[in-house]
């Protein structure tokens, strides 16, 4: 054993029995329905139900919004004048370097290994209907945004969820919620979007450079990783803006185009690949309980991925340049389609028609994909071993930058410096600590976000509905200025 892997372990049992555990049992609590074997973890309920109130709240503005957000993100209806930071680009960039991370690479591979090829087809849903939840909460995000005394911008649930609802006569309950909501940011901040990234980057690079293998490796590359997130989080959002927006559609590109090109090499297996999908994620082979277990681990894997209903996109969004919340608000119902829709319905495929996902020898998390990947482009975990850490990387800084919110909320901007050493700290910790215990931290943190944030969303939806349709008549009425060509 090597000298300090004992420390470590011990690090980890406490990280375990201490913080895990207790954690587990409260955001993972089960709603059990007409039979023992039907029971469904509240947090998923409460998701699936939010965003199925929003799609139909909103007329599915998933779908019929989907063009003007196009349209938006390429800057037809941009000002130079209008209030903000970073442009709609910059912002989609930046949220979406949060969401398009190893939830994509290993989450999938996770919930295919667990659910079967059935959870891939309720992920897909999942993401569709999360749409509608991320154009509520992002355009509350504009809406309630604020300029601190530093001229940086703030907005999110900790904002909304305290003066949207004092609006409403609900200053007490807006109260509770909002510091509520940013305690869990700052551990999902430390968890999902740290210490996951860190432990499956990890994982992968050290498959591919065998020295790295070990505690002292482990603890090199998360050093490694803790310098490189240093130097830009610092900049705080516009540098951060900067960065995905050079990194996300780079990194997005060579791994669906990797997708893409084995796809292509198995098209003779695809259809049935599909078939599948679709006839798993009805089975009740395994009984009700089984056919609600695979229907639960689309979701969570959707809901991980995307985000959506968490309220943590809400915090990029609102530094976007625009005097408009609801165009800011579909501009990030994007982000689902793009993270959920294609690249993790992509992953889930390969995994499937390569026959990864019932291969014992594939491993699990981020080796299963590999391993998919592997099967065709022999070359191809060397090239994922990049564009892991590029998904990790990018994921961490949008991560700081949310928890850097709620962190200043609570504690003042004055001790921001406090936070950005307390997450660095946690990119090491990541590195080292045990993979289980870091994605169940993980998914706990993130998901237990959208506890306080949907009451507020759900609760402030009226607004955002008045805004909606006043919006979509001056819209269709011509009455919004376009960029000249």
């Amino acid at each position: 054993m090597e000298p300090s892997a004992g420390f470590i372990q011990q690090l980890n049992s406490l990280f375990v029995d201490w913080i895990v555990a207790p954690l587990e049992t409260v955001i993972f609590f089960d709603v059990a329905f007409w039979r023992p074997d039907v029971q469904v973890p509240l947090v998923v309920l409460w998701l699936i139900l939010g965003a199925t109130f929003f799609t139909l709240r909103f007329q599915f503005v998933n779908l019929r919004g989907f063009r003007h957000a196009i349209d938006s993100v390429r800057g037809v209806y941009s000002r130079p004048d209008e209030s903000g930071e970073i442009s709609h680009f910059q912002a989609l960039s930046a949220a979406l370097s949060a969401t398009v991370g190893l939830g994509n690479i290993a989450g999938i591979a996770f919930a295919v290994g667990i659910g079967g090829p059935g959870a891939v087809f309720w992920m897909i849903v999942g993401g569709f209907l999360g749409m509608s939840s991320k154009f509520a909460e992002c355009t509350l995000g504009q809406k309630y945004k604020i300029v601190r005394a530093d001229g940086r911008v703030s907005g999110g649930p900790m904002h909304y969820l305290k003066d949207g609802l004092a609006e409403l006569g609900l200053g007490k309950l807006g109260g509770f919620l909002a510091p509520l909501f940013a305690l869990m940011c700052i551990g999902g901040s430390l968890g999902g979007g740290n210490m996951y990234q860190s432990n499956q980057a990890y994982t992968q690079v050290s498959s591919v450079l065998p020295f790295l293998a070990g505690t002292w490796g482990a603890t090199a590359f998360g050093l490694l990783l803790a310098a490189l997130v240093a130097v830009v989080i610092v900049g705080g959002i516009r540098r951060i803006g900067e960065v995905a927006a050079g990194i996300v559609p780079l990194m997005c590109s060579v791994y669906v185009l990797s997708g893409l090109t084995i796809l292509l090499l198995h098209a003779a297996e695809v259809p049935a690949g599909l078939v599948r999908i679709v006839s798993s994620a009805f089975s009740f082979e395994a009984g009700l309980g089984g056919f609600v277990g695979i229907l639960i681990q689309g979701f969570r894997r959707a809901a991980f991925s995307n985000e959506a209903g968490t309220g943590s996109a809400a915090i990029a969004h609102a530094a976007a340049r625009t005097d408009e919340p609801i165009r800011e608000g579909m501009v990030a119902l994007l982000e689902p389609f793009v993270d959920t829709l294609i690249v993790c319905s992509m992953t889930g495929l390969v995994i499937v028609v390569t026959g990864a996902w019932n291969d014992p020898e594939a491993g699990s998390g981020i080796r299963m994909t590999s391993s998919a990947f592997a099967t065709v482009l022999p070359w191809f975990p060397a090239l994922l071993s990049v564009t892991a850490t590029l998904f990790a990387f990018s994921t961490m800084i949008s991560w700081s930058y949310y928890g850097e919110q709620c962190w200043a909320q609570l504690f003042g901007v004055g001790s921001i410096r406090i936070y950005q050493l307390i997450f660095l700290v946690f990119v090491w910790a990541g590195a080292v600590f045990q993979a289980k215990a870091v994605v169940d931290f993980g998914d706990m943190m993130i998901l237990g976000m959208a506890f306080p944030n949907l009451v507020g969303v759900i609760l402030l939806s009226g607004k955002v509905k008045a805004d909606l349709d006043d919006y979509w008549r001056r819209l269709q009425a011509g009455e919004l200025p376009r960029r000249r060509a």
